[in-house]
Parts: C-alpha cells; sequence; structure tokens
C-alpha cells in the first residue's frame, strides 16, 4: 500500500512537472483572448464543440510553444531568478522529455483543430507556434532589442485564432483585438525587463533596457501606453464596441497611463513591477468588457 502511495505520489510529481513546462498562468490569459475572440465572432452563442475543441486545441498548442521555449531557453533559464526555478533548469525533467511532451501535444492540439473546428485555424495555430518558438525564442530575442515588438506578433494572435475557429475566416474586426494585444506587449514586457535589467544582460538577452537603458525604456513605455489608449479607443469609433465598453477602457486606460508615467518620470523597482502586473490585469479586464459589452442589448 505505502509503495502504490509513493508511485502515484511520483506520478503526480511528473505530471506536476510536465504541466509547468506549459507556463499555466501565461497560457491561461492566452487561452482566454481566444475564447473572447470566439464569443466577439458571434451574435449567438458560440457552438458548444467549437468552443470546446478550439480552446483545448489552442491551449495545446500554445502549452506545446511554451515547452519548446523552456527548451530553447533552459540555459538562459538557469541563470534568471525569475526562471531558474523551471522544471529544466532545476533537472527535475530532461530535454527528451521536454521535446517529447510539445510534440504530443502540439500535435495532439493541431489534430484536433483541423477535424473537429476547421483546418484554417489549425493551419493559423502552427504558424503562431512557428513565430513564437522558433522566430521569436530563436532568432529575434537572442539578437534585437526590437524582439518584443515584432515577437509581439505571435503573442497577438489568440483573439484571431478564436474568431476563425467560429467562422473560418479573419475579418478587421479580429485583427483589430490583434492590434490591442500588439500594442499592449511592449510596455507590459519592458516594465517588467526594467527591475530585470541586470539577469537579463547576465544572460546576454539585449532587452531594450540592456542595449538603450533605461531612461529611454521608460519613456518608451509611456509612448507605446499612450499609442495603445489610443488603439483601444477604435472599437467603439468603428461600430465594434458600445459605450459600456468605451467607459470601461477609458477607466482601464487612465490607471494604466498612470503607471507608465510613474515609470516614466518617478520610477523605482516597486513602480515598475504594479504597473507589469496591472498590465496583465489590464489586458483581461479589457477583453471581460468586450465580452460584456457585445451581448448587452442595444
Amino acid at each position: 500500500m505505502k509503495a502504490l502511495a509513493l508511485t502515484l505520489q511520483s506520478t503526480t510529481n511528473r505530471l506536476h512537472q510536465y504541466f509547468q513546462l506549459t507556463k499555466p498562468r501565461v497560457n491561461s490569459l492566452i487561452v482566454f483572448c481566444a475564447v473572447i475572440g470566439m464569443f466577439l465572432a458571434t451574435p449567438a452563442m458560440v457552438p458548444w464543440r467549437i468552443l470546446l475543441f478550439a480552446t483545448l486545441g489552442i491551449a495545446l498548442v500554445a502549452g506545446a510553444a511554451a515547452a519548446m521555449n523552456c527548451l530553447i531557453e533552459q540555459k538562459i533559464d538557469a541563470v534568471m531568478a525569475r526562471t531558474r526555478g523551471r522544471p529544466l533548469p532545476l533537472g527535475q525533467v530532461n530535454a527528451t522529455e521536454t521535446l517529447a511532451l510539445s510534440v504530443l501535444i502540439g500535435g495532439l492540439g493541431l489534430w484536433l483543430l483541423n477535424v473537429f473546428v476547421n483546418p484554417y485555424t489549425m493551419w493559423l495555430t502552427l504558424a503562431t507556434f512557428v513565430g513564437y518558438a522558433i522566430i521569436y525564442t530563436v532568432f529575434l530575442k537572442p539578437n534585437t532589442s526590437q524582439n518584443i515588438v515584432i515577437g509581439g506578433a505571435s503573442g497577438a494572435m489568440p483573439p484571431v485564432l478564436g474568431w476563425a475557429a467560429v467562422t473560418g475566416t479573419t475579418p478587421g474586426e479580429a485583427w483589430m483585438l490583434f492590434l490591442i494585444i500588439f500594442v499592449w506587449t511592449p510596455p507590459h514586457f519592458w516594465s517588467l525587463a526594467l527591475y530585470r535589467t541586470q539577469e537579463y544582460a547576465a544572460a546576454g538577452i539585449p532587452m531594450l533596457p540592456v542595449t538603450h537603458g533605461a531612461e529611454y525604456t521608460r519613456r518608451h513605455v509611456f509612448l507605446y501606453t499612450v499609442g495603445l489608449s489610443l488603439v483601444t479607443l477604435v472599437p467603439f469609433v468603428i461600430g465594434m464596441a458600445g459605450w459600456f465598453y468605451l467607459v470601461s477602457v477609458v477607466i482601464l486606460d487612465a490607471v494604466f497611463l498612470a503607471y507608465a508615467w510613474m515609470v516614466w518620470r518617478q520610477y523605482s523597482d516597486e513602480v515598475a513591477k504594479k504597473s507589469f502586473r496591472w498590465s496583465i490585469m489590464y489586458l483581461a479586464l479589457l477583453f471581460a468588457a468586450l465580452l460584456i459589452d457585445h451581448y448587452i442589448p442595444v
């Protein structure tokens, strides 16, 4: 009995380590934005089969991309305090297991999307996987300070994937959601990079504060946040969203701008941490506001 309990505990621990390779906290926001994209794509309820299999397929491929990122960056992760507790740097799993996990869940996710959703969504999701796991991780992140700006394209794809899952198309409204996340990404990640500058420098990653200095980065956090505030008004202007969204996004933008101003003019690591944490909540609340507004009777 004791041996069985130990075996179950060992299996549970191993599964937990595999689960951590998929970066569940990051991917929860990715899947959330994809699901919102599904609901915004239709005036009615999303068909349950599409909702189920598209959510599961996108989540699995996102997890596969995260695991591949962990595999490629395991030496970098071992240097940085933020990531040295991941399973690979700790030696809890090995490279072969990580690669196998990525191939297995990624392949399963793509199969589900192709068979139960539509091939267009599958191909878009595969392109997103390549964009993050290969183009961003291998080529952009270690070689250019604009890694987050360019690589942000793959991170902005979830609502487009969700929209494609429901309609088989990606109209301008879907790409409007893409644009919001794309412009949100630099101030989100640069806030983190500002208080992790020494770690990125030690790891040899040319993040903007490493290559251009803190003052330049702080200014660009504010400028991008101003741009984000303007972009987030567009859904109301083009009739994609109504007054509930407008009021909500004005409040959300005001808070984000206040944090970005303090990052620029009253900087401290604590302010940057608060700005980073708010940016995550900001995106979740913005997409929630879009969803609520979508179902408010006109």
